[in-house]
């Protein structure tokens, strides 16, 4: 009944959109060019208000991800979806991973260890952390390199309110990002001042929840200034944990008191094509190593030095040094302290060479260090303390055949290391057979390379392999989609083949990294729907179905086969907003001996209601106050998934049931 709810829901979306009115037709030619991320477009801004503009200029939407250059949706050569400003505030959201759940193709996850808040793109995730997603700020990376990919950090602190809209690309991206743009790239793209304001958010609930956020806007000049912060604070849950690592291998049962809390912190400076920013993020949360209940706190500090400048009428170019600093504790058992960094120059440019083609080019160099101290058993041991350089050049040409059909090539050169240079390749043709519609087909290859640990590490457990190689993936995707004024609507197909992936032997003593000789497919298909019913009403739905196998592991990645979304949201003029939204993940076979609750299908209901109370009291001032509710996973069903890292089938807490948060927020505009 589920699944034929939700099947009803995407029929009811593609009927919608061969039906609706098209309206006028949307500009064609995308020919605005901006840095990545920076782009000075101004739809996402008045998309945020839909009750001050024409419906006519909603769906009008550019993205910049894909290319680094801005371009309509429709023009880019990648399978995306984008999270607009206007949805941002229709379902709110006080952390990025509850956002994140809500787009089309991403699935929540967890892992026993370092990464208890993972989102995974497509069913990849065949990892104990978020390794084959790169996340970016404004365009700029900021990689975990110890471990290879922890970002529990970031999805569970960094400021949400301050975001403009997310970028999310579904496959390969390392033709021009690099390493770890394996199966996503998700970019977070913050607002840019128009005028001066600011904006505190506070609330919280009857079992201790808490959240608090702010944000200042400030422009004068050629002077333009963000900032803003973010704090959350879960209720404390107090459960029982059961496990069979002990060394007469019989279950046990521990009672565990678990917490999640997060702080966050940016800042971003433009002044005439120089630009600063700098990003802080902290959670603080629970691990399972070895079935014992541990403390786990992970820091990031984040920053980026960048200039644009136009070098000719039609050649842009910009400079960026990027630093990012990922710190783990876990005080209890293992007692491991962690400390990395990655220090990242690139040089970017932006050509149009004629009416019919536009290159991206560009080279970057970065470097690498880690260390890892481990004191679980008898002395402080350092078990890493490794460092390694990489450098890349890569460049990509959108070639304009005709009036309806585009073609796309390009490549990355990298050197990792001792490793061999190797390239990644793409290649694609986009095609309008009819107004609003587009076909695209698109080939694309990435690779994420070994992190420190995996090469590196020397602990009593577990010891890295210095002869690894980078996992790799080639992935085609067909897509076909419609856009106009109110409606966007999409379905695609797609199948990717990796290879060399990055497993731990736990057959040897101690367990040691090694590359699956045999490759792994992952193919499926994937929907996504948004509608806009006049000014007031909103839905948006998708649906994704992924199988996957390989011969070596049976279970080789822990996301359900089948997930569905939904939701639907009314905003009146009076000041009154209201949504509701429901993902649904399906029933994950291979667990029926778990110790612990199964991870069996589950409905992931939110709700969000505000009330702008400056409608009525505070006409024309530039100052407002508004109330809202906030509910999540109003079904209260405790949510518990596979323990990602564990050498037996067991599952893990992730979700302790409804949380409810009554807040206020206050504002000034000038």
């Amino acid at each position: 009944m589920e699944r034929g709810l939700f099947l009803s829901i995407g029929i009811s979306v593609l009927w919608l959109t061969a039906t609706a009115s098209l309206g006028q037709p949307l500009p064609q030619d995308g020919s605005d060019q901006g840095s990545l991320g920076q782009d000075d477009s101004k739809q996402t801004s008045a998309a945020s208000s839909p009750f001050s503009m024409d419906l006519d200029a909603l769906f009008n939407t550019k993205v910049t991800t894909a290319s680094k250059f801005a371009q309509k949706l429709s023009d880019a050569p990648s399978v995306m979806s984008v999270v607009s400003k206007d949805e941002l505030r229709r379902f709110a959201g006080f952390t990025l991973l509850e956002i994140l759940e809500r787009v089309a193709g991403l699935t929540g996850s967890s892992a026993f260890f370092a990464d208890r808040s993972i989102v995974a793109v497509r069913g990849d995730q065949t990892r104990t952390d978020a390794g084959h997603i790169l996340i970016l700020i404004n365009g700029r990376p900021v990689r975990e390199v110890i471990e290879g990919g922890v970002s529990s950090d970031i999805l569970e602190s960094f400021p949400v309110n301050l975001l403009e809209r997310i970028e999310v690309i579904k496959g390969p991206g390392s033709v021009l990002y690099g390493s770890d743009a394996y199966s996503g790239v998700i970019n977070l793209i913050t607002q840019k001042a128009e005028g001066n304001s600011w904006h505190v958010r506070g609330a919280g609930g009857g079992a201790g929840e808490a959240a608090a956020s702010e944000e200042i806007l400030f422009e004068r000049g050629g002077l333009n200034v963000v900032e803003g912060g973010q704090y959350h604070r879960m209720p404390l849950w107090n459960t029982v944990f059961q496990s069979a690592h002990n060394p007469s291998n019989l279950a046990y049962s521990q009672d565990a008191t678990l917490r999640d809390d997060g702080e966050g912190l940016y800042l971003g400076v433009n002044y005439k094509g120089l630009s600063f920013m700098s990003s802080y993020t902290a959670v603080e949360d629970a691990s399972f190593v070895r079935g014992i209940v541990g403390d786990v706190r992970s820091r990031r500090g984040f920053g980026d030095l960048g200039y644009t400048l136009q070098a000719a009428t039609k050649w842009q170019m910009s400079f960026n040094l990027t630093y990012a600093r990922t710190q783990l504790d876990a005080p209890d058992y293992p007692d491991a302290h962690r400390d990395a960094n990655e220090a990242d120059f690139e040089w970017t440019n932006f050509a149009t060479l004629s009416a019919k083609d536009r290159v991206t080019f560009g080279a970057a160099v970065n470097h690498i260090r880690g260390t890892e101290m481990y004191t679980g058993v008898g002395p402080a041991l350092m078990v890493e303390n490794g460092q390694r350089w990489g450098s890349s050049f890569y460049a990509e040409d959108e070639h304009k055949l005709t009036e309806d059909v585009k073609l796309v090539g390009g490549l990355q050169a990298n050197k990792t290391g001792r490793l061999d240079l190797d390239v990644v390749p793409r290649a694609g043709i986009l095609w309008n057979p009819a107004q609003h519609f587009t076909l695209k087909a698109l080939y694309g290859g990435a690779f994420r390379a070994p992190s420190l640990d995996e090469t590196g590490l020397t602990h009593p457990g577990l010891t890295g392999n210095p002869n690894l190689v980078p996992e790799k993936v080639g992935t085609l995707d067909l897509q076909a989609s419609y856009q106009s004024n109110r409606v966007q609507a999409s379905v695609d197909y797609f199948h990717s083949r990796e290879t060399e992936l990055i497993f731990e032997n736990g057959s040897t003593h101690p367990a040691r990294y090694y590359n699956l000789s045999s490759p792994a497919i992952f193919q499926g298909i994937e929907s996504e729907g948004k509608y806009y019913f006049g000014r007031h009403w909103f839905l948006v739905e998708s649906l994704l179905y992924q199988v996957n196998h390989n011969k070596a592991i049976a279970a080789l990645s822990v996301i359900p086969s089948l997930g569905a979304k939904a939701g639907i949201s009314y905003m009146a003029e009076n000041g009154l907003d209201v949504s509701v939204f429901d993902a649904y993940q399906g029933h994950l076979g291979g667990y029926a001996a778990a110790i612990n609750q199964r991870p069996g299908a589950f409905h992931s209901v939110c709700a969000h209601a505000r009330y702008d109370l400056t409608k009525h009291w505070l006409k024309g001032s530039g100052e407002g106050i508004a109330l809202f509710l906030h509910g999540d996973d109003l079904t209260n069903t405790q949510i518990w998934l596979p323990a990602l890292g564990t050498t037996s089938a067991n599952t893990m807490p992730v979700v302790q049931g409804r949380t409810l948060y009554f807040g206020v927020e206050v504002w000034r505009k000038e």
